[in-house]
This record gives C-alpha cells, structure tokens and sequence, in this order.
C-alpha cells in the first residue's frame, strides 16, 4: 500500500468565458470569475439559472462551448480539452446523499481511501469523524442515522481523500429550515478547519450569506455579480440583484445633487458615486431596513399588513403619496393593521438605477 496522497491545498480556481449547454442551446453564457486559497464561495440564484450545470461543468460532467476553467494555472477544461473528472482532485456533496446503505459509516467515510495505508485510513476516518461531531457512529448504518448526521458524513466522505476543492449542489435542501440553521455554520467552521477551498449551489439566500465568502449571484446563465455577502446586500449593481436580494421596493426619486435625491421620503442626503445628472428621475432602492419604526416621527405612514418575525415585526406601510414600502419593528412594537405609525429613514448609502 502506498502513504496516503497529500494534495496541496488549492491556490485558485479560475473561471475565463465560461460558456455550458445542451444539444448546442446554451445555458451558462460567459462566466468569469476567481475563487481563491481558502475561500468558500457560492453560486446563488432562482431555480433554472444555471448555477447546478456550471458547478458540474467545474466537476467535469458537462463539456464547455467556450471559454476555460483553470484550477492553480492549469487548464482542466475548454471547447477542446478536458481533464476527467477524477483526476481534477474535486469532492462532491449532492442534494441527494447517496451514502451506500450496505457499508458502515467508517466505510463510507473511507470509500475514496483505497490507496491509503490502512493505519493512516483509519486515522483520517477517526479524526473525520470527531470533526464532524460522529466520534462513536463508525460502525453504524446511514439509515439508523438523522438527516443532519447523513449529511456530515457525506462531507466527511467527500473530504477524506484531501480534494483541492469541494463542490456542494444544494446540500441542504432536503434538511428542515431549523436543522440547516444549525448545520450550515459547523459545515463552515469545519471546511475553515480544513482549510479547504469549496463551492456552493442555493438557491436561498440567508444559507448564502452564512456559509460563504464570495457570492455570485446568477439569473439566466449569466452571473450579474460577484461579491461578499455584504457588497450584493448593500451594493447590488444590477436591477435584478437588487431585486433578487433580499426584501425590497423601488421608489421613483429625481437627483438634487452630488449626494442628494428627493422622493416619497423627502430629501435623502446619503454616501453617493452615481454619475446620475441633477433633476434626473432615477429608481431608488430601499430595504425594510432603511426604514424603521419611530414613535417621535413626525413623519408618518399607515400600516396595510404585518408579518411578526419573532424578533421584530416588517411591516407593510402606505406613505400619503399611495406608495407601499416595508418598515422594521422591534417586536415590542405590536401596531394593528390600519394603524398610523411614525417612521424614520435610514438611508446610508443611496443604490439608484435608470428609469
């Protein structure tokens, strides 16, 4: 038996152009982007965008129409060339699990270790197994185990051999909202652990923002931006990001300055590079969180729904002009559907488009 195979860490994945179809329709157009040395990054977006068949042409599953995806400099795929999937040193985690019922969990977790020594295999599935909150479960059978522990033991499984990258295809949609709160953060803090390089496909959003570094939204085979959790939350640079992220609402405003525009708020004065002309019409962008409830407000709208969230109520507010935009509460603040209510902005920095 040879010592087992230590891959060096990835230093970078690069997409140049990156262009995927089927029977010549082209369903991924034009990607480009980097993931670096340590970085777990996401492709997020509506069913159908994409993002699933870009990931598998990462893996080697689909072949490129143009473009080409290099992993550390070196070309792995282009319209032309591709390298196998196994020998592009990439673990997989799917939606569907796919533990073999048949073997324990210990032989699950070293099914891709057969060139290992058997010391150094059963060190790794020992350690594996700690790290994953198993210790004591090798020598179960995935069904005698929950949803949540399935899944660690895929991401063992999928860990094991040292891939230089880890790709995950919506691995927690099949896990109720409560469990994937609390798996999300340990299938973090354990690929920081293994300083691994990794890629996740979802669809939701708040799993995007908890899991990754890098975010690149998708709608329609195209990646609108790429960016950290925070700059496509605050930053978005295009409608559909704005809209995609998020909750939301588009107000009609007109620039009056460098850093000024008047709507149905009043005059907003916030942090500002638009290239936008003075006394141009411009949509603005305002997230509940940019309006919040304030009993001392002059300012006033009246509530038309609710929603109570546990730790703060949104709000559905009519402004005098007819216009309908969400409002954060605290959840103290329990205001009848109908009810006025004071409300102050908070418009830090201003996202606008073209009308």
């Amino acid at each position: 038996m040879t010592s087992s195979p230590l891959y060096t860490s990835l230093k970078e994945l690069t997409l140049s152009g990156v262009s995927v179809g089927y029977d010549k329709e082209v369903v991924v157009k034009d990607v480009s982007f980097q993931l670096l040395e340590g970085q777990i990054g996401c492709l997020l977006g509506p069913s159908g965008c994409g993002k699933s068949t870009l990931l598998r042409a990462i893996a080697g599953f689909e072949p490129l129409m143009a473009g080409e995806i290099r992993i550390d400099g070196e070309v792995i795929s282009n319209s032309s060339y591709s390298v196998n999937p196994e020998h592009r040193y990439i673990g997989m985690v799917f939606q569907d699990i796919a533990l073999f019922p048949h073997l324990t969990i210990a032989q699950n977790i070293a099914f891709g270790l057969s060139a290992w020594q058997k010391n150094l295999i059963e060190e790794r599935v020992a350690y594996l197994l700690d790290l994953v909150g198993l210790s004591g479960f090798q020598s179960r059978y995935p069904h005698s185990l929950s949803g949540g522990q399935q899944q660690r033991v895929a991401l063992a499984r999928a860990i094991a051999p040292k891939p230089k990258l880890l790709l995950m295809d919506e691995p927690f949609s099949g896990l109720d909202a409560k469990l994937r709160e609390e798996l999300v953060p340990d299938i973090r803090r354990i690929l920081q652990h293994e300083k691994m390089s990794a890629l996740l496909v979802t669809h939701d959003q708040m799993e995007a923002f908890a899991m990754a570094d890098q975010v690149s939204v998708m709608d329609a085979g195209k990646v609108h931006q790429t960016g950290s959790p925070y700059q496509i939350y605050h930053r978005p640079e295009t409608r559909f990001v704005a809209s995609f992220i998020g909750h939301g609402d588009f107000l009609t405003a007109t620039v009056c300055g460098s850093n000024c525009v008047h709507s149905d708020l009043g005059n907003i004065r916030g942090e500002l590079d638009h290239g936008f002309a003075d006394n141009e019409q411009v949509d603005l962008l305002v997230r509940p969180d940019d309006i919040l409830h304030d009993d001392d407000s002059e300012f006033v709208g009246v509530i038309v729904s609710k929603w109570f969230r546990g730790s703060h109520f949104l709000y559905r507010v009519k402004l005098s002009s007819g216009k309908v935009v969400y409002c954060f509460a605290s959840s103290h603040h329990n205001h009848s559907v109908g009810q006025e209510i004071g409300l102050s902005v908070h418009l830090d920095h201003l996202v606008m488009f073209s009308r």
